[in-house]
C-alpha cells in the first residue's frame, strides 16, 4: 500500500477543525455553529478530524 500526502484542501479542513475544537475547550472560544454541535463531544469531533486526514493519506484522490 503506498502512502500519499493528503490534499490541500482536507489537510485544510482537518486542521481548522481540530484548531477550533481545541480552541474551544481550552480556551472558551465560541465558534456559532460548531459550539453546539461539540458541547461535550470534544473527543469526537477531533476524532472525526483525525479520520479525515488519515482518508487524505490512504486514498490517492481524496
Amino acid at each position: 500500500m503506498r502512502l500519499s500526502a493528503p490534499s490541500f484542501v482536507i489537510f485544510i479542513l482537518s486542521f481548522i477543525l481540530a484548531g477550533l475544537v481545541i480552541l474551544s475547550r481550552y480556551f472558551g472560544v465560541e465558534v456559532p455553529v460548531l459550539t453546539d454541535i461539540v458541547s461535550g463531544k470534544h473527543f469526537e469531533v477531533l476524532l472525526v478530524a483525525y479520520v479525515l486526514l488519515f482518508l487524505g493519506v490512504i486514498i490517492r484522490r481524496m
